[in-house]
């Protein structure tokens, strides 16, 4: 059922805890900012009354819209604020964080690893080799970056209209929400489309990748999907196995009650995903 399972062992630690929790963090405010929001993109699908007022009706929906947004931003700063410390720390490698084999900043090389993995969907050529992040999730990274940036400043606009309504001319508001809108559907579109095909439902991994969840891989699986970083991974599989999350660390197998959490998870966000994805269809159709 979980393709981070697959092959032997042992498991290797690929996550840490902070890692799985912001995560986990970041699936809860996206889920609520596009429940509440598509009633207002389509308020005119048929299911937008009813979703509504699931959640107490126009002005509560917008409640927890904003309060959902907020805690976005919010760990998204403090992640940024993480990731300036460790820079500032690192003054002799900051490099690696821009350039280096585990940077998520996308090289020349994922331009090469697309053509090539083009060629291998055709029976062309062979699958290139990932390191620890392939060009998809680095896509999938500064894809949610970009969406941050419109979605965030054109919700933040939206949200204080008195205080910028000052400064700005009245257009801008109007730029601001329909940016808003389209840059939200788009994000949708692409996390419960590319994001879960790549992640989830591609056959290599069907039903299910769990290893966000429980933040560990067989030797199998990480050879399979980023063998460019096995090197990490080989020089420490004589160790002791660590039972506090430790990238690239021998890790115990996951508990049966972690493996049925995790599925369960899993399983019900990508069934609200495909749900979302209906509505949105059904809303094109009606509207």
């Amino acid at each position: 059922m979980d393709s981070a399972q697959r092959g032997r062992g042992p498991f290797v630690w690929r996550f840490l805890l902070w890692h799985r929790l912001a995560h986990g963090l970041a699936i809860l405010t996206f889920y609520t900012l596009v429940l509440t929001g598509l009633p207002l993109r389509y308020a005119c699908a048929p299911f937008s009354a009813e979703l509504i007022a699931l959640f107490g009706g126009v002005p509560r929906a917008g409640l927890i819209h904003r309060i959902a947004g907020g805690v976005m931003v919010a760990y998204t700063l403090v992640y940024v604020g993480w990731l300036m410390g460790r820079i500032v720390r690192d003054r002799v490698n900051w490099k690696r964080w821009l350039w280096g084999p585990d940077s998520l900043v996308p090289h020349p090389k994922d331009a090469v690893d697309f053509a090539r993995m083009w060629r291998y969907f055709v029976g062309r050529g062979k699958k290139p080799r990932f390191g620890r992040y392939s060009y998809l999730e680095k896509l999938d990274f500064f894809g949610e970056v970009w969406g941050f940036v419109i979605i965030g400043g054109s919700g933040v606009l939206l949200w204080f209209p008195e205080l910028f309504g000052q400064y700005l001319p009245g257009w801008w508001f109007n730029v601001a929400t329909v940016l808003h809108g389209y840059e939200a559907l788009l994000a949708t579109c692409f996390i419960f489309i590319v994001h879960f095909f790549n992640v989830h439902v591609r056959p290599d991994k069907w039903p299910l990748d769990a290893v966000m969840f429980h933040g560990r891989g067989t030797v199998d699986y990480l050879e399979e999907e980023h063998p460019d970083m096995m090197h990490h991974v080989e020089e420490n599989l004589d160790e002791p196995v660590a039972r506090s999350p430790r990238v690239d660390h021998p890790a115990p197998a996951p508990t049966r009650i972690a493996t049925v959490l995790s599925a369960v998870l899993g399983f019900v966000a990508l069934a609200v995903g495909f749900v979302i994805i209906g509505m949105i269809l059904w809303a094109v159709t009606f509207c």
